[in-house]
């Protein structure tokens, strides 16, 4: 059976629901839509990780969000992390999980109150390890649209490795790349494309103050 077509006026009746960023954060990254997915990829020592956790914070200021820490588990850089961003001030909301199998989660998010959001750090591993290839993971994105899924992606002279990540980040509704402790975002809902979000301030002048000598 055919799939219904839409008019202008079919698609302008049809609610979404946005995340409510403030601030800088609406500024940088816009209003997205609730269920399209983000794409963090960037360099190492860029600020990815900080830049993740921070946005972990601000999510879990709007729902349950789940951490799939693949990379760094619960090692000392995690705890580490955890306590630089003060994540205790939100651990009714934040959960972190090591286990990257598919079926597991699949389980844990049919669950009622399971989490809104869905880290997955890195997709590398989760493919690699687990077997997140993308129809696979795109299929599990389709099964829980309300929920919004952020991948983070390692990446090699600047794009990210390996083909099921290059096919994620076309599909995601925002993009975001981190670079001398900046994160700059580009996709479907961009805000001001001058704006950028500062990760480290101190580092990010280091950074910068380098480049212009």
């Amino acid at each position: 059976m055919a799939k219904r077509a839409y008019s202008p006026k079919d698609v302008a009746c049809i609610s979404h629901k946005v995340l409510p960023l403030e601030g800088k954060w609406k500024d940088v990254f816009g209003e997205p839509e609730i269920g399209d997915p983000w794409f963090i990829s960037g360099p190492s020592a860029s600020g990815k990780s900080s830049f993740v956790m921070q946005f972990a914070k601000v999510l879990c200021g709007i729902g349950s969000t789940l951490y799939v820490s693949l990379e760094e588990g619960v090692g000392l850089s995690m705890k580490r992390r955890l306590e630089q961003f003060k994540m205790n001030e939100v651990q009714g909301s934040f959960r972190l999980v090591t286990d990257g199998d598919l079926e597991a989660l699949r389980e844990r998010l049919h669950k009622p109150k399971s989490a809104k959001f869905i880290i997955v750090d890195s997709f590398q591993l989760a493919h690699d390890e687990y077997g997140w290839e993308y129809p696979k993971t795109k299929a599990l994105m389709d099964e829980f649209p309300r929920k919004k899924f952020i991948f983070i992606s390692q990446e090699d002279k600047g794009k990210p490795i390996g083909k099921a990540a290059i096919r994620l980040k076309y599909i995601a509704g925002v993009k975001v790349r981190t670079q001398g402790f900046r994160a700059y975002c580009s996709g479907r809902y961009s805000g001001n494309v001058s704006e950028y979000y500062t990760i480290w301030e101190e580092k990010a002048v280091e950074v910068y103050n380098e480049k212009n000598e």
